[in-house]
């Protein structure tokens, strides 16, 4: 990412809007923006193989790993306004287990680029499918959208809700059924 070029856009920006980049208050907008983007889109620059960096463990368990209420913040790439919310995610392993700070760590990486939440959603299952090869992957995202919220319709409780379901998840309802409850208990949502 080049900050200094960033920096120049903001301030044409600023200026097209009517504002002067060099008021006070304005001054070292671009450049502070240029920073925050470098922050905001780091997933861009990670993998998941990256990510998981060998944290991937031989362990017989065949039960439901759940890590749920995972924060996330992204960006819309069709207004570039935040969505944010919380991810949950099951897994059921195959005699694999991850390291438990990796699945976090796999939300941020797919939430800190442009996005729209299905595909988000479905990025972070099949990833885990990919690398874990576990029996079944389950996903499930709820996040408010600031550009219903703060435009367009105006909405301010509206709230979407994605979920991708693989492997057992999808062919066992008694599974998908048993993942859902566990999210819905004790949720700030829920």
């Amino acid at each position: 990412m080049r900050r200094e070029r960033i920096a120049r856009l903001i301030r044409e920006i600023l200026k097209e809007i009517g504002e002067d980049p060099e008021r006070e208050g304005l001054r070292g907008t671009p450049e502070r923006i240029a920073r925050m983007y470098e922050e905001i889109f780091s997933g861009y620059r990670q993998s998941p193989e990256e990510i998981l960096n060998g944290a991937m463990f031989d362990q017989r368990y065949d039960e439901m790993v759940v890590v749920k209420d995972i924060d996330f913040y992204s960006m819309c790439e069709h207004h570039m306004l935040p969505f944010f919310g919380v991810v949950h995610v099951a897994y059921i392993p195959r005699n694999r287990v991850i390291g438990l700070s990796k699945i976090p760590r796999i939300v941020d990486m797919y939430a800190r680029r442009l996005q729209i939440q299905e595909k988000m959603t479905v990025q972070i299952a099949e990833t885990l499918q990919e690398l874990l090869n576990p029996l079944g992957v389950a996903v499930v995202v709820e996040a408010v959208h600031l550009c219903s919220v703060m435009r367009g319709v105006k909405k301010p409780r509206n709230k979407m809700i994605t979920s991708a379901m693989l492997g057992v998840f999808r062919k066992d309802i008694r599974t998908r059924n048993e993942f859902l409850q566990i999210i819905s208990k004790g949720s700030p949502s829920g």
